[in-house]
């Protein structure tokens, strides 16, 4: 059900790779290839035939090339910035330049920091300005030694452009200057991208070096890649550090080292992924055995991306106005010219952009994978996207990083979209895309004539009649509505009363605190605001706990997801992933010291909340949204309850209570500065509050749109709240900077940004992604729903409460004291 379109990320491996591979495996013993006994020399005699098998896939031999195998294609790219003959400045020769084509990758360009350490200095040249080039450099100054390096790409991995292999030998033989020095050019061709879909031919374009990595174009193995170097240049490669297996002869109490005479065992230090290597083996027979080669891998995937491109470009809403902005330099006319990428943002009907973050949740909704960002290329994001020197810099002092979910600075977009695809893409996976542009940005009275005259356009007049894919594309049409569902109203969440209270002279001391608090005590011309419902979550992802009081401790809620679920990788499972895990309920009883978890066709089962601190416990690390966090296993029982329940191996894990080793923690701006404020298995912050006013106005907009009545209940269990308040206007929450609440004390510390969790019921586990599309219209293209809170702890030796009924007082941002509140509608079109 998953339409993969991240091949340009990593292409996926077929089922029968993995099978050779692990049939080798098991049909043979590889030994260390360092050692000289029977099964080394088999290991050693793989691999000597998996290089020549690289080689003859490139259309090269062994004359001319040698294959080190490295990491990736980054270590590729590194061990070239260290071993290439640079001449510093500084000396009596003409020094070196090391010249990169701003559209290239972070590693390519990552390679100045070692060039710039050898005192060499790093010239970036922009597209136009090589493609402009014509003069040559005068005889005399071509006579020059001193070795110069330029690198681009093959193939860009941010819009496809396939840049000119003639440049390889222009460059070399001084035809093309990428900037006027004097010198000898050697040319590091960045073919990681375009091997992946094109045949590189290193028999006509014979490039200084070639860094590339495997999985790009098997999908497995991962962690191995490749330097293809020219002989010509390998003997002036210079190397100081020697790892096992480099050595000819080396000393220990001298300086004596001695390398080996083959390029490619001087600089493989130490001992070479070796299966891995002989995976390589079985990675070319399956592709040739499935495909048939890269000739035809290149005219399969270039013809769905320029099928996909000519429909995309269509695209128009009732105004006229394009769907789509698309990032390239060509028209997708000419393989030779454009790979299989296509690049671009979303736009509205007035032509704004629509975020990308915001795009790749709808693309989940629809089991889409794609890649967003800026893909490791900064070069080629500025030039497409007009974004400035001064915009990158800005937008990093607002918070932006490379890989955050941070879309849109002042309305600017800071990345783009990208889809791109691989040998195994059909044409139901341009479908499937398209058809999920269409169903989340146009009504099908806008959709029916564009999308169905540019599939006629494009198998008329742009595809071979013989192409088997595209004989079915009459079959496309717009995506049928969205089936409605029944919603359930009946309630499944536990409810309790705690009868717990503080001790007398507690709460004295509780109420000391709140007078001493300088919040206005009740809202101008407003209906005071109250909590309505307290829900607590002790097993991350699954099913709520309602109560209508409970203790806070120093994480947020007592026991809020403080057990989460994890499968046998050891990996945090959610409802993104599985869905059931919504109908294990848990229940907490305080006084009895345990928590209980049923599920429909299970025998209930419970586990202590006293930790467990015996030697039985295995503590263990894991991660929650990128943060490390310890804990421990709750054992075999617990285990093989839910994995029968779920029906895949899983485990039961909780956070270990050793805060000194074991809590994540969090600096909140606005709380006292020594504080560091302790977060339980969240992903966020300590608690989550919703407004009920928002979650009625919000209901409006979903029921419209379902043409169905919804329950206000099962909305708000959808948005897995904490706290859920009665305010009397809709967002206005979204306006507040802190709130009290008897003598607790929170800071908001931004919205909360939905995923796709809310598009699953929370009592039956089915999906309906029409709640994230709902959403995202009615907020204006955003997804953000309810605010997180961070707590500033109490000074007492008791823990504070939360109960049902409590008045909440909010102060406004960058306001001492409580204003009357911006209209809901004011808000809402704002």
């Amino acid at each position: 059900g998953i339409t993969y379109l991240d091949h340009a990320g990593s292409a996926l491996f077929p089922e029968s790779l993995l099978k050779a591979f692990t049939d080798d495996l098991r049909n043979n013993v590889y030994g260390n290839p360092h050692s000289q006994n029977i099964s080394s020399k088999l290991t050693y005699d793989t691999i000597e035939h998996v290089r020549y098998r690289i080689l003859q896939h490139f259309h090269t031999t062994a004359e001319d090339y040698t294959i080190i195998f490295t990491s990736g294609c980054t270590d590729a790219l590194k061990l070239v910035a260290e071993a290439f003959p640079w001449i510093p400045e500084g000396t009596k020769q003409p020094s070196s330049r090391f010249c990169y084509l701003t559209d290239s990758h972070t590693s390519v360009v990552g390679m100045r920091g070692i060039t710039a350490s050898m005192n060499v200095l790093s010239v970036p040249v922009k597209p136009k300005e090589i493609l402009s080039e014509k003069e040559r450099l005068p005889a005399e100054e071509q006579n020059c030694t001193t070795p110069h390096l330029f690198s681009y790409p093959a193939q860009s991995n941010f819009s496809g452009t396939k840049y000119p292999l003639s440049w390889i030998e222009d460059i070399k033989s001084g035809k093309l200057c990428p900037i006027k020095i004097p010198g000898q050019w050697f040319v590091l061709l960045d073919a990681a991208s375009y091997v992946s879909s094109s045949p590189l031919d290193l028999g006509a374009y014979q490039a200084d070096f070639i860094p590339i990595s495997f999985y790009k174009i098997f999908g497995f193995p991962t962690g191995l890649g490749a330097l293809l170097v020219n002989n010509r240049i390998a003997p002036l490669l210079r190397k100081t550090y020697f790892g096992g297996g480099t050595a000819a002869a080396y000393l220990t109490e001298e300086d004596f080292y001695f390398p080996r005479k083959s390029i490619a065992e001087r600089f493989e230090d130490g001992t070479v992924s070796f299966l891995d290597i002989i995976a390589l083996k079985h990675g070319f027979d399956v592709l040739e055995k499935l495909t048939g080669g890269m000739e035809k891998i290149k005219e399969h995937t270039f013809a769905l991306a320029h099928y996909t491109y000519t429909v995309l470009s269509t695209l128009k809403y009732a105004n006229g106005a394009p769907v789509v902005r698309i990032y390239s330099d060509t028209d997708f006319s000419n393989p030779d010219v454009q790979g299989p990428i296509i690049n671009f943002n979303v736009l509205d009907e007035n032509g704004g952009v629509i975020g990308f973050s915001q795009v790749d949740k709808m693309a989940s909704l629809y089991n889409i994978h794609v890649r967003t960002g800026c893909f490791c290329n900064t070069g080629a994001c500025q030039m497409h996207l007009g974004i400035s020197n001064e915009d990158i810099r800005r937008n990093l002092q607002a918070g932006h990083v490379c890989g955050d979910e941070i879309d849109l600075v002042d309305g600017h977009p800071t990345g783009s979209v990208r889809i791109s695809f691989g040998y195994m893409s059909s044409f139901e996976d341009a479908q499937t895309f398209l058809k999920f542009i269409i169903a989340t940005r146009l009504s099908e009275f806008d959709t029916e004539i564009p999308f169905q005259s540019s599939v006629t356009k494009l198998t008329t007049d742009s595809v071979p009649d013989d192409h088997p894919s595209f004989n079915n594309a009459d079959k496309l049409s717009p995506i049928p509505h969205i089936s409605d569902r029944e919603f359930r109203n009946n309630s499944t969440v536990a409810k309790m009363t705690v009868n717990w209270k503080p001790l007398e002279a507690e709460t004295e001391s509780i109420r000391a605190a709140v007078s001493e608090t300088a919040v206005p005590t009740c809202r101008r011309g407003g209906k005071p605001i109250t909590i309505t419902s307290i829900y607590i979550y002790p097993i991350k992802s699954c099913s709520a706990f309602e109560v209508t009081e409970w203790p806070v401790g120093n994480q947020g809620l007592l026991y809020d997801r403080n057990w989460m679920v994890v499968n046998q990788n050891g990996v945090c499972m959610t409802q993104k992933q599985e869905p059931r895990l919504c109908l294990v309920n848990p229940s907490i009883d305080l006084k009895e010291k345990v928590m209980v978890i049923q599920a429909e066709g299970m025998d209930p089962i419970s586990v202590s909340l006293e930790e467990n601190t015996g030697k039985e416990a295995v503590i263990c690390e894991s991660k929650v949204c990128s943060h490390r966090v310890k804990t421990y296993d709750c054992g075999e029982r617990l285990a093989g309850w839910f994995s029968l329940f779920l029906g895949h191996p899983c485990r039961l894990i909780r956070q270990s209570s050793d805060v000194k080793n074991s809590s994540r923690q969090k600096n909140t701006k606005g709380l006292a500065s020594a504080t560091n404020i302790s977060l339980s298995l969240v992903n966020e912050a300590q608690y989550l509050l919703i407004n009920a006013a928002s979650i009625l106005q919000l209901k409006e907009h979903i029921s419209a749109r379902l043409e169905e009545p919804l329950e206000i209940e099962e909305l708000i269990r959808r948005f897995r709240a904490n706290i859920v308040i009665s305010a009397p206007e809709s967002f206005e929450e979204e306006e507040w900077a802190e709130i009290s609440i008897g003598a607790l004390r929170f800071q908001v510390v931004g919205p909360c940004s939905r995923c796709q969790i809310i598009c699953i019921d929370q009592q039956s586990g089915d999906r309906n992604k029409e709640f994230l599309q709902s959403l995202s219209a009615a907020r204006g293209r955003k997804t953000n729903f309810g605010i997180y809170l961070m707590n500033q702890p109490l000074h007492s030796s008791f823990p504070g409460i939360l109960a049902v009924g409590s008045r909440v007082l909010p102060v406004l941002k960058e306001n001492t004291e409580i204003q009357p509140p911006i209209s809901g509608e004011e808000k809402y079109s704002g």
